[in-house]
């Protein structure tokens, strides 16, 4: 059988049939679903609370997001690895259906509702942290792709969860009644 190089990473002469590349672009289809389904809760919450410190926030983060799924999708095209579309439909599918939960009120957007985006926002920011330190560490990118920042990425990602931090905190307790 012959082996398949990856052209689009350069210095890398591994073939595609190799059984980590196999589980790698799993991994990072799972994780690409992920992140689409956390841009939209970003940018529904941002909508939501459009005009208020919290929305502004919100918008930051909401892009920064939206690079981050950018450059993602930038390194797997890079490693010739494809986009699971049926995984990045099922992500879009689920987070519309999440808004169908009740949080406390039939209708509209409730205190709850902000808690449980913004704390969902902020498992998800620590989830890309990790991400980028196993994509870097465990799944051999740096080497792989050594013009991308890893650790710059995970200092994204810690500046949009400090961004964040104090209004989920303040939510929480205001929602919670601590």
């Amino acid at each position: 059988m012959r082996k398949r190089l990856t052209p689009r990473c350069e210095g890398y002469t591994r073939g595609m049939g190799d059984e980590r590349d196999r589980f790698l672009r799993i991994y990072m289809n799972d994780q690409l679903a992920l992140g689409i389904a956390w841009r939209e809760v970003a940018k529904r919450a941002q909508g939501e609370n459009e005009g208020t410190p919290l929305g502004e926030a919100l918008r930051h983060v909401a892009t920064g997001i939206s690079e981050d799924v950018e450059s993602f999708e930038a390194m797997m095209e890079r490693l010739g690895f494809g986009r699971d579309r049926v995984k990045t439909g099922a992500a879009m599918v689920a987070e519309r259906v999440g808004r169908l939960k009740l949080n406390g009120q039939v209708r509209g957007y409730s205190p709850l509702s902000r808690f449980a985006e913004l704390d969902l926002l902020a498992m998800g920011i620590e989830g890309k942290k990790i991400l980028w330190a196993n994509l870097r560490d465990l799944g051999d990118l740096k080497s792989r792709l050594p013009d991308v920042d890893f650790d710059e990425l995970i200092r994204r990602a810690q500046a949009q969860r400090d961004e964040l931090e104090p209004f989920r905190a303040r939510t929480g307790r205001e929602t919670l009644g601590a």
